[in-house]
Formats: C-alpha cells, sequence, structure tokens
C-alpha cells in the first residue's frame, strides 16, 4: 500500500488590524475543512494540512485553496494569501512570496522543489538569519541553491555543526515536521502601518517602543503578563518576517518589554528594508499573579515600576496620551 505524499498549506489572513476573536473565528472556517490545523497567531498565519481533504473534497490543491480563501472573504470580509507544498517548510516559504488574493502551489515534484527554492537568496532558507545569511556571502553562497551545492561538512564548519546540517537538508526541501493541531495561544498584538514605504530605521525603531508601551499598558491594565515576544515586518514586497524571543521571565514591564523588543529589530537588519507595517505581539499571556518576579536590589528599577504605576494611572484617569514613559525610552536607546 503506498502512502500519499503529504501537502500542506499555509495561509495568511491579511486582518485590517489585531482581532483575537476575528482570527479564531478564521481558525474555525479552517477546522470545517480538515482538523488538521496549526495556527500561528503570531503573524495570523496557521498550517493546514490537506492530505486529507483534498480526497474528501475531490479537488486538487489550488482549488480547496481557492475555496478557503473565497469562504474567508464572503464570510468576514478577510483577504488572504497561501502558499502550498509537500512540507510546512515549502509551504510557508511559498506563502511568503504570495500576493494577497493568490496561492502559490510548488508540487512534490523533485524537479519543482528544486525550481522553487534554488534561485532564491540564502536568507529567504529557514533557520538562515541574517548574521548566517552575510557569513555564507563572504565564502560567495548567495541562494538557496549555492547552499545545497555547498558540501555539508563545510557548510557544518561555516555556521555550525547542527545549522550546517539544518540548512543542508532544507536546501533540498527536506522538512519532516508535522501538522500539530492546537489552540491559538492567548496573546495580544499592536500593529503600526507606515503612511508610506518607510527606509529610515529611526522610525522603524519608534513604531516598536510604541507598540510596545501600548501592549505593556494594556497587559497591565488587565492584570495580565507575557512569556515571549514576537516581532512581525511586512516589506514593501508582501513579504514577511518574524521572530520571537522569550522573556528571562513573564512580565508586563515596558522597559523589560523594549530591550526584548528593539533586540528582536536590530536581529532583523532593516537598515536598507522599505517596511510597510510592523507589529509587535505579546505571546503566551497569563494572570499575573501567577507569575514571580525576581528581586533585584537595583533601586532605579523600583523607580521605574513606581513611574510606569503612576503613568498608568495618569492614562486611566486622563486618556492613553495622557502621559508616556520617556525615560523608559532613554533607558532602552
Amino acid at each position: 500500500m503506498t502512502t500519499s505524499p503529504r501537502t500542506v498549506m499555509r495561509i495568511y489572513f491579511h486582518l485590517h488590524k489585531p482581532e483575537e476573536e476575528l482570527y479564531e473565528q478564521l481558525l474555525a472556517l479552517l477546522e470545517g475543512i480538515t482538523p488538521r490545523v496549526q495556527p500561528h497567531s503570531a503573524d495570523w498565519s496557521a498550517d493546514v494540512d490537506l492530505t486529507g481533504a483534498l480526497r474528501y473534497w475531490k479537488r486538487d490543491a489550488k482549488g480547496l485553496a481557492a475555496v478557503i480563501r473565497l469562504r474567508a472573504l464572503a464570510l468576514y470580509g478577510i483577504q488572504s494569501s497561501a502558499g502550498v507544498g509537500p512540507s510546512r517548510m515549502v509551504a510557508a516559504m511559498a506563502a511568503a512570496v504570495t500576493p494577497p488574493g493568490s496561492t502559490t502551489v510548488v508540487s512534490d515534484s523533485p524537479h519543482d522543489i528544486a525550481a522553487f527554492l534554488r534561485p532564491q537568496r540564502a536568507g529567504a532558507l529557514p533557520g538562515v538569519g541574517p548574521t548566517a545569511a552575510r557569513s555564507l556571502s563572504r565564502y560567495g553562497i548567495y541562494s538557496i541553491g549555492d547552499i545545497a551545492d555547498t558540501p555539508l561538512t563545510t557548510l557544518q564548519r561555516l555556521l555550525g555543526t547542527a545549522a550546517g546540517r539544518q540548512a543542508h537538508t532544507r536546501s533540498h526541501g527536506q522538512d519532516d515536521r508535522l501538522v500539530v493541531p492546537q489552540a491559538a495561544a492567548r496573546s495580544a498584538s499592536a500593529e503600526h502601518r507606515f503612511d508610506v514605504d518607510e527606509l529610515n530605521p529611526d522610525q522603524h525603531h519608534q513604531a516598536v517602543l510604541s507598540l510596545v508601551d501600548e501592549l505593556g499598558a494594556r497587559m497591565r491594565s488587565e492584570n495580565s503578563v507575557c512569556c515571549a515576544i514576537t516581532l512581525a515586518v511586512r516589506y514593501a514586497d508582501r513579504t514577511h518576517t518574524t521572530s520571537t524571543r522569550t522573556l528571562t521571565e513573564p512580565t508586563a514591564h515596558t522597559p523589560a518589554l523594549v530591550d526584548t523588543g528593539l533586540t528582536l529589530l536590530t536581529s532583523l537588519g532593516l537598515q536598507r528594508a522599505r517596511v510597510r507595517a510592523i507589529s509587535v505581539r505579546a505571546e503566551q499571556l497569563q494572570p499575573a499573579e501567577t507569575a514571580t518576579h525576581q528581586l533585584t536590589l537595583d533601586p532605579t528599577d523600583e523607580r521605574t515600576r513606581d513611574l510606569e504605576a503612576a503613568i498608568d494611572r495618569a492614562r486611566a484617569r486622563y486618556g492613553y496620551r495622557a502621559a508616556g514613559p520617556a525615560s523608559t525610552y532613554q533607558r532602552a536607546n
């Protein structure tokens, strides 16, 4: 008995503004097609294993993806884009280069997989970040095809044993990760859309500061903390970059969130990027009373928390724009 090749879809829902309830309704729409749905709430996307659904609905991958996108648009007014491939990695990469309202399908043919992967820049391969891509470029390795043609031992010498092996296997289209059905983790997000595609790093920096400050204030007002921060950037060509960092301890304290947000921004290396929108997401929310706080003897930290509480009180009485923690931003700079 032969096993059918896997067919995985990554779908992005292009929400006009962060809406948790709407995202959950869109996930329910997907689960009406197949129960094998893995949410990625950081960027309003999801992985969907369509392997069994294709037989059930008697459609090919492109046709079923079109049905899903049409339902999202007709029922909720939400535009979407999708990538379909034989693995989660290929599907995600296909979705990343697909404009809203379209679907990109990469078949399970080794030739088609290679034709899709090889021309792309090295940094487009999941797991190869900006630093690794710069290291590879110094040795004339600029594309995923170059990575695929480089001996494994050379990649391991340049990137490290584990990272080199991962880059080698993924450059050949190999990814055996399964779509794991799960509920969307509770989170909170905020987004800034630039009036024009923004090249100025100072504007990127200021947007992250403002978004993190907004999320911190919102979490404190709801008596909650987060365990991680995700930064998502949408570029002028409609591609996305997403990066997540786990916090040292669950918190809603603005200076800690600012430090993490700016670290993520720096890691993306956006100096020459034309940015259309930046969003920050507080992941894995939990009640503040369940979190522990590492005590410190630093009086500055205590004063900052007192100032933060005073600003929260002013905002609660006079509105969000009544006060802002400028000293916290100076600390983060």
